[in-house]
């Protein structure tokens, strides 16, 4: 059951990274942590900005927008090897997945909204472990005669 809900886990940090990915419109992650929105930059420091997001999501820039920037590339980096030569995401990304986990917890008061869909994630996860156990144990269960 924790090799399930491990893989799970991390299987569900891609997923709400590309949920994420999906609904977050540029900036609005940075609103809902009261950082710094566009209006608030110089217009050259504007520029470049816009220059380094072209082509990047909002979730990937608010991720490489805090302290753990490092972490988040080489957990992207991985992801992605992982995903071209068909190997075990799970196995191959552990470790960079834990540091970046620590790094985040380390600094949540900017990666708040991330780690609380995590923790929703996880909760779920572990519902429907709960669920398939249960489904698994009423199928083994001997059926009932009459006679």
């Amino acid at each position: 059951m924790i090799d399930k809900l491990t893989t799970s886990n991390t299987q569900s940090t891609k997923a709400n990274v590309d949920a994420a990915t999906e609904r977050s419109s540029e900036g609005a992650i940075r609103r809902e942590t009261g950082r710094p929105t566009r209006g608030s930059a110089s217009s050259e420091s504007l520029k470049r900005e816009e220059e380094e997001e072209e082509g990047e999501c909002g979730l990937r820039l608010f991720m490489k927008g805090g302290d753990c920037k490092d972490e988040f590339t080489d957990w992207e980096k991985c992801v992605q090897e992982a995903e071209t030569n068909n190997e075990d995401l799970l196995e191959k990304c552990a470790e960079i997945t834990a540091a970046l986990k620590r790094c985040m917890d380390a600094h949540s008061d900017y990666y708040e909204p991330i780690l609380r869909a995590e923790k929703l994630a996880e909760e779920q996860a572990i519902i429907e472990l709960e669920k398939e156990k249960q489904d698994s144990l009423a199928k083994r269960a001997p059926t009932p005669t009459l006679f």
